[in-house]
């Protein structure tokens, strides 16, 4: 199936979606009722991490399987391989570029897979708490 839109109609409507996950949603709930404070999607951090504490040089991000390439979890689509190929191959050295990044302005970054929030919320919730208390 064609799309109806033209490059520059689909790119101008995939730019003006805004969500934030349900898993970045739950994290970010549970961290709050902890008493973290944090801000979430920082547009001026590079890779927008999903939560950042700039006070204590501390951005997280949480991946999706998907669109990350999880080891595990990740797959690659049966339709449209080429495009999606590219794609992923491309979401996957951002991430190095924006490691590299936080590494080398030594920032404490942490990654967190998908699957581990939605295998137990709990543990990784501690696992943030920890990274972010050893940050302080």
């Amino acid at each position: 199936m064609t799309d109806i839109m033209n490059k520059e109609q689909r790119r101008k409507n995939m730019k003006a979606i805004k969500s934030v996950s349900k898993l970045e949603k739950i994290v970010s709930s549970e961290l709050w009722k902890r008493g973290y404070r944090f801000r979430r999607n920082t547009k001026n951090l590079k890779g927008k991490p999903d939560i950042s504490i700039k006070k204590y040089k501390v951005v997280i991000f949480i991946d999706s399987c998907f669109f990350h390439r999880c080891p595990l979890h990740g797959n690659m689509p049966k339709t449209n391989t080429e495009f999606w190929k590219k794609k992923l191959t491309r979401n996957v050295e951002r991430d190095k570029e924006v490691n590299n990044y936080y590494e080398a302005k030594e920032w404490n970054l942490l990654r967190v897979w998908e699957h581990e929030v939605k295998e137990d919320l709990e543990e990784t919730v501690n696992k943030i708490s920890a990274f972010i208390d050893q940050a302080k």
